[in-house]
Formats: structure tokens, sequence, C-alpha cells
């Protein structure tokens, strides 16, 4: 079958079973298209800017495990573009991106709206490609979806000359590939599930340590198994947030920066950190030197540039984690007259202790809104089954401390890059996948108007998330680290000027609300909810002098937390 260079795109993606391309058009993309006009199979979504497609497909892919599409064009298509690819790449998100490049004779000739798509992007995507020839598009294609979605998901560039869009070829899509620089993920070998199970079973003070890995590899059956058979403690990293349910009685909170003082002591006291698709990155760690001096480390994850990266790890093991944590639980089983829970009693009598300072205790006044009390009001309406994106800054924190997340690919969230602007498109994208769940956007001021014009894509294609607002009219997490770290130098985060939300959201043809009385709150959230088929904008006026607690200042180490005033202490 002779098909033009566009129509094998097209077909291609159908190929890979792919439902929605988030998309804008320009002159070196037009070829691709006119074949999606002439063709039903998949759908073209038309956003307001190239940012908001990249986002809009992380979020379909956060929510799914299935990889997010792209289409932009050439110049600024591709660099508007690659704030979220990179965004993408930090959180090992599978995403491909197709842009149009110039006509292949005027590469490298500074042609109108031409840019090295290849070389700028090399630093923030898993590969990429710049097709040669019209026959070349097919397979060149499969091989993005296979890179994409394998190993270490992320997203992988198809950079495609205009004219070789136009190029006519036989269209043969490749059943299968081999790749021999791209080897398949290594298996773990007995002898490291041995050693392993070893440390785990002689272990005092131990705690699992679980991040995005456990929710990329679909392993949240397995860790749960794992964890409730030993009655270790669980953590979450910021990425891993529902792998282990919020509610479970072995789980002790998020770690980090924002985390819970009882996930950030247990980490630093204990003989044995279980770290399970995570890569201690500097938000868990803070200063290295002070990190678990004490801790035996065993390290599990399928990209091994992480092992050894930040930590020294004393049993590592290079695989996927889901097929690890199947192996653990089969040697638990043989070995379960071995498990002695009796040997961590004291290790779990003292985490109870540090449970009892409640380190996210905060206050709630009758004349101002705080945003916490959002945040666990959603939770509540919503039942705790909502998909819940966020932007990045204090109320992504807020979301992420008190919303409590029990499933996995509910929470959408910039951890790596930390993009303000990826809450309302990333909800888009989410939309598109789970169009009868209710799907929420946590926000702030500063974030949503970032790329609010897709508020426009809301409406065109019948999108009715609800965007949670917390407007503190304050860079908020801005706002706290000058406070804290610069003596109350306000220096440019406070947002004068702000627009009507409300009027802005009714412009775009949505339903707009402003909250200020904290009684008002709920009966709001029940009310927008009970919208099913609208957008609703809610402008909650929050307290502007609220703070993150705990938090991890910069150059402390990760059991150095600044704790909310006021806080309980423990004894001596």
């Amino acid at each position: 079958m002779q098909l033009t260079g566009a129509d094998i795109v097209v077909k291609s993606l159908k190929e890979e079973g792919v439902e929605y391309v988030f998309g804008y058009p320009g002159g070196a993309a037009l070829h691709i298209y006119d074949a999606f006009h002439r063709q039903d199979d998949v759908e073209h979504v038309l956003v307001r800017h190239e940012q908001g497609a990249t986002h809009a497909a992380d979020g379909y892919a956060r929510s799914t495990g299935l990889p997010g599409v792209v289409l932009v064009t050439s110049g600024p298509g591709i660099t508007n573009a690659i704030t979220g690819i990179a965004t993408a790449y930090m959180d090992s998100i599978p995403m491909v991106v197709l842009s149009g490049q110039v006509m292949k004779p005027l590469i490298g000739y500074d042609a109108f709206q031409e840019i090295d798509a290849v070389g700028i992007s090399r630093p923030c995507v898993k590969h990429n490609f710049l097709i040669q020839k019209v026959e070349d598009i097919a397979e060149t294609i499969k091989k993005a979806f296979h890179i994409a979605t394998t190993g270490r998901p992320g997203p992988v560039l198809v950079d495609i000359p205009k004219d070789i869009t136009a190029d006519v070829t036989e269209f043969l899509y490749p059943e299968s590939l081999e790749l021999r620089s791209y080897p398949e993920a290594r298996k773990s070998q007995p002898n490291e599930i041995f050693t392993a199970i070893e440390a785990v079973l002689n272990a005092k003070r131990p705690i699992v340590y679980s991040g995005g890995g456990i929710v990329a590899a679909n392993a949240q059956e397995e860790l749960r198994k794992f964890v409730r058979r030993l009655g270790f403690p669980c953590t979450n990293t910021l990425m891993g947030l529902g792998g282990y349910p919020h509610s479970d009685p072995n789980y002790i909170g998020m770690l980090g920066m924002h985390g819970t003082y009882e996930a950030n002591m247990a980490m630093h006291d204990a003989d044995l950190i279980v770290a399970l698709g995570a890569r201690f990155d500097d938000r868990i760690t803070g200063t290295l030197g002070n990190f678990a001096p004490n801790a035996k480390i065993l390290h599990v994850d399928v990209d091994p540039s992480v092992i050894d990266k930040n930590i020294k790890a004393d049993i590592p093991i290079v695989a996927d984690v889901k097929e690890v944590l199947t192996a653990f639980n089969t040697e638990l089983e043989r070995r379960a007259k071995d498990i002695n829970p009796e040997l961590i009693s004291e290790w779990w009598s003292l985490i109870k202790d540090w449970q009892s300072l409640d380190s996210l205790w905060y206050e709630q006044e009758d004349d101002v809104i705080k945003p916490q009390f959002v945040v666990q009001k959603l939770h509540e309406v919503t039942g705790g089954e909502a998909y819940v994106t966020s932007d990045v800054g204090q109320h992504q924190m807020y979301a992420a401390q008190f919303y409590g997340f029990s499933d996995t690919h509910k929470w959408i969230n910039s951890g790596g890059l930390g993009t303000m602007g990826f809450g309302l498109p990333a909800a888009m994208g989410v939309k598109f996948a789970h169009r009868d769940s209710d799907v929420a956007c946590i926000t702030g001021e500063g974030s949503i108007q970032m790329c609010i014009q897709e508020l426009a894509t809301c409406k065109q294609y019948n999108l009715p998330v609800k965007v949670i607002n917390l407007n503190n009219r304050y860079l908020g997490m801005v706002r706290q680290w000058q406070e804290f770290s610069y003596e109350k130098r306000y220096s440019n985060s406070y947002m004068d000027s702000l627009p009507d939300f409300v009027a802005l959201a009714e412009a775009y043809g949505h339903v707009g609300m402003q909250i200020v009385k904290p009684s008002d709150v709920e009966g709001a959230l029940k009310e927008a909810f009970s919208m099913k088929d609208r957008l609703v904008f809610m402008d909650f006026i929050t307290d502007q002098k609220e703070n993150v607690y705990p938090m991890i200042e910069a150059g402390k180490g990760h059991h150095e937390m600044r704790m909310r005033p006021g806080s309980k202490t423990l004894s001596k």
C-alpha cells in the first residue's frame, strides 16, 4: 500500500493503539495535520500552547500508564514543548513527541522556523531521532514507542522534515524490533534475592522507601504484600504517593523536604533502608553527609545509572521492581517461620512516639481559610477517589500531605522538574482518559496563569475538571523561603494586580466561584462536584501567611526539620 509519509505517521499511531494526540499545527507539520483530517481512528486534540500539549499528554500517561503522544511544528513549536518534555523526562513518564522539521535540503541553513530539535532536546529525552527518508518513518515510530515504554520510561522525540512527510512509499508496520544497543531489562538473580531477604529478616530498625518506580511498574500489590507480611514501616516519596495506601497502619507518611517527622526520622535512624523504585534525590536526603548514618542500603531500580549515584548501595539489585518484589514475596513465603515481629517491636514504639507529635497539625480559624482545610474537605467530598493534578508550590505540598492517596496513577504532579503551569493541562489529559471520574486540579494564583489559556481547550472538548485555586496572593513557596532564609525580604513574590478569576472563568464559558469564608468551603466543593458537565473554577481566598511544615531547609540534614511554631516536643 503506497502512502505519503504523513499518512504513514498517522497509521503508525493507529497501529500503536493511540487514542489521542495533543498538539498545535504549524507549517512544517501541515502534511501530517492534513493526514489527520482524512481519518477518524486517532483523535487530535487542539491545545492553545505547545507546553499545554506536552503536559496534557503527560497527564494522560501518568493516569493510564500508556504513552502520551504530542505533535508540534518546527522552531518555536518544539522549543515551546521542551519544558513539558523535560517534565516527563525528570519523572520517567512515557511520551512520544512528533515534531515537524524544515525540509531536509534546508536543514543547517537557518531556514524559517528551523531549530536543531535533536540537539536542543538531547539533555531531556530518553532518545531522539531525525528521520532521513520516508521508508524509515514506520520503523522509527515503532522504536520510539518501544523505547519510551520499556525499562525506565521516558520521552522520545521523532523529528520529521516536511518534504519527507510528502514523499511516498509502501506502508509496512513492523511486528517486532531488534535493538542491539537497547537491551531488555535485567532480571534479578537468586543470590541477590537471598542476600536481600537475609538483610530484611535480620533488621531491627527497617524502613521501606518506595518511589515513583512502584507506580511506573504497577507494583503496588506486590509492595503491599511485602510490607504487610513483614510488618515494616513504609514511606512514599512525592512521586510514589498511592503506591502504599495512606490509611494503612504501616504507612508513616511521605518523607522528604515536606514529609512527616516520623518518616524522616525513621529514615535517619534506620539500620536497613529498602529503597524500591526511588533515586535518593536531594529533596529526600538533605545534605548527603548527614543521611542515614547507620543504615545498610538495599536499592532496587530498573535503571543502573541510579544505583550508587547519590547514595552508595550495600545491596544493589538492577531489575524491574515488580519482578524483584514478586521474588521477595515468594522467598518470604518460603521462610515465613523466620519472620519475627518482636525484632522490630521497639522500633515501632519509637516511631509511634514520633507520630504522636502530629507534625502536620494546623489550626483552622473562623475568619480565614487555611489551604490544608480545603484539601481535606476535597478528600471528604470526593471520597478520596478523585484524580488530583497539581501545579508546583505550597499548594502542591498541601495536596501531597492532606489528600490521602490510596491508589496509584491518581496523583499527577511535576515532581522532578517542578513545573508551574502543569496542573490544568495535565488535568485535561487525565479527563480524556477517565471521562466518568472526578478530576481536580489543585493550583495557585501564580501557577494557574502559566497555562490558563487551556481553559479554552477545556471548553472546546467539554472537559469538566474542577480547578481548586488556593489563592494567597503570593508565590507562596518563594515567600516562605524568603521568610525563613532571606530575613523576610519578599522580593517579587507578591502577586499584585491579579485577575478576577471568576470573571475570567466565565469569559471562557465556565462556572466561576469565589470562596472567602471557611464555613462555605465544604458546600462550595459539593456544589462544584455536583456539576458533572461543567468546568468549575473555585477561587479560594486563603491565609497569606500560612507555611508548609515540616520543612528541611537548605544545608540541613533530613532529620533537622523546622516544625510549626507551637508544635509538641518529645520529652527526654
